[in-house]
């Protein structure tokens, strides 16, 4: 192209000199055609060069935007929550963990169980010293992370259902430290359900909003292995049955002052399940429950040639329970309880079995309750206030130091500084009462601060 436009500057200037011929005319001409040629090529190169430097200019701008938005769906993946071939709504198939982080730090005024301080378990208060765990001087400081916990829930679709599940733990061990302990390892599917979860003879909803890991003493609470059908859910109205894991807590009382021996060797004898139903009803007010139990509650002794002496006695219990919404979003919650050998399943304190006048054994009655308010100062600041108690009727055969009440209270002010950050005071008292008339108390300072994930 520029030896063209030389070639027309040349030819040109001959054209323009005196004498020029008619031949040179054409030579002109045709490389005029050469130079139209060539400046239409360099207009349609420039054209793609500016068309190539927009999509450079757009190009990163797009992949800013497409990276990040699949990174932040990035899935959580098991292989064990794979959903089968075949089945509806494969997408379901899913893992989410959850958890907490907190710490609290505790000012006891009185005295505690060590292996119990994190805490404030009335059965667990010394009540004579020397002698008693926990002696000692009063005024304790306390920082614990027991409350911690970590747990995963699984959704896995099959041919049969969705099947759901759920683990965790949190790190609050009996004897003052901290090591991994399990709370839930269950699995439903429909109706069906199967392992270690809240015992269907109790009702979490009624446990108040407070930072004290324990809880009210006369509250049913506790986590059992068991087998559980739910045939009816509809219409707010729940029916379920479980058979459940049985345990004996026995005291052998006066036993052990005739026959030392045979005191040491008679430990609990479980043959049969606990048999448990409970009905619900929700609504918009709140909800009502009842739960039955019924049990069978055993003793043998351990050390002797045959195992006797052994026996067994029915135990049964009847557990009501309930939150009501009030004023806005206050609520109050309240239960009551009551039966036969049915300690077991009781927040703190007492046993199922003791000796009789005769020494021969005899389930212990037990009555609990617990009433508790819990109010909303505004979005962010909350309070729960109440009062629970678990008493029991001894029975001729138990010495004059067995549990007899466990007395339970506290009052606090929460501040919800964000959605997963919360912030808190609790004042917590406690009262422990012997057969003997004897009694202990404890109180103490809790702040927590706990984080949800």
């Amino acid at each position: 192209m520029r030896k063209s436009l030389w070639k027309l500057a040349v030819v040109g200037a001959v054209h323009a000199a005196p004498g020029a011929c008619a031949a040179d005319q054409a030579s002109y001409d045709e490389l005029k055609a050469e130079l139209q040629q060539a400046m239409k090529t360099i207009q349609d190169l420039q054209a793609r060069m500016t068309a190539l430097e927009q999509q450079k200019a757009t190009a990163p701008a797009a992949a800013a935007v497409a990276v990040p938005a699949a990174a932040a769906w990035a899935p959580v993946v098991s292989v064990g929550t794979r959903a089968e071939d075949g089945v509806p709504d494969p997408d379901k198939a899913r893992v989410e963990f959850y958890g907490q982080a907190m710490i609290d730090t505790i000012y006891d005024f009185k005295r505690m169980n060590p292996d119990w301080q994190a805490t404030l378990r009335p059965s667990q208060i010394p009540i004579v010293c020397p002698g008693s765990p926990g002696c000692g001087k009063d005024g304790t400081t306390v920082f614990s992370v027991r409350q911690s916990s970590l747990g995963f829930k699984s959704f896995i679709p099959t041919s049969l259902g969705l099947v759901k599940t759920d683990l965790s733990f949190d790190l609050f061990a009996t004897n003052g430290g901290t090591q991994v302990h399990w709370l839930n390892a269950w699995a439903e599917l429909g109706m069906y359900g199967a392992g270690q979860t809240y015992s269907n003879f109790m009702d979490i909803d009624v446990f108040p909003n407070i930072i004290d890991y324990w809880g009210p003493s006369g509250m049913v609470f506790v986590r059992n292995p068991q087998l559980r059908l739910t045939p009816y859910s509809k219409d707010g109205l729940t029916a379920a049955f479980s058979l459940e894991a049985p345990n004996s807590a026995i005291d052998t009382g006066r036993i052990t002052r005739v026959d030392p021996a045979l005191g040491a060797g008679i430990t609990g004898w479980n043959r049969a399940p606990d048999v448990v139903a409970s009905l619900r009803m929700d609504g918009d007010w709140g909800h009502v429950r009842a739960a039955a139990i019924v049990r069978q509650v055993g003793f043998q002794n351990t050390i002797s040639f045959n195992s006797e002496p052994s026996g067994s006695k029915t135990g049964y219990g009847l557990n009501l329970s309930g939150t009501y919404s009030v004023f806005g979003k206050d609520q109050l919650s309240a239960q009551v309880v009551g039966g036969q050998a049915i300690a077991s399943y009781m927040n703190d304190g007492g046993v199922d079995l003791a000796p009789g006048a005769n020494l021969q054994a005899e389930t212990v009655g037990s009555l609990g309750w617990l009433v508790y308010y819990n109010h909303a100062w505004s979005e962010k600041w909350s309070s729960a206030i109440g009062y629970s108690e678990h008493r029991q009727n001894n029975t001729a055969g138990q010495l004059a130091t067995a549990f007899h009440k466990g007395s339970y209270s506290s009052v606090n002010l929460l501040y919800a500084a964000s959605r997963s950050i919360l912030l808190g005071g609790e004042f917590i008292w406690g009262r422990l009462e012997n057969k003997f008339g004897l009694s202990a108390d404890d109180y103490r300072l809790q702040f927590s601060t706990k984080v949800t994930f």
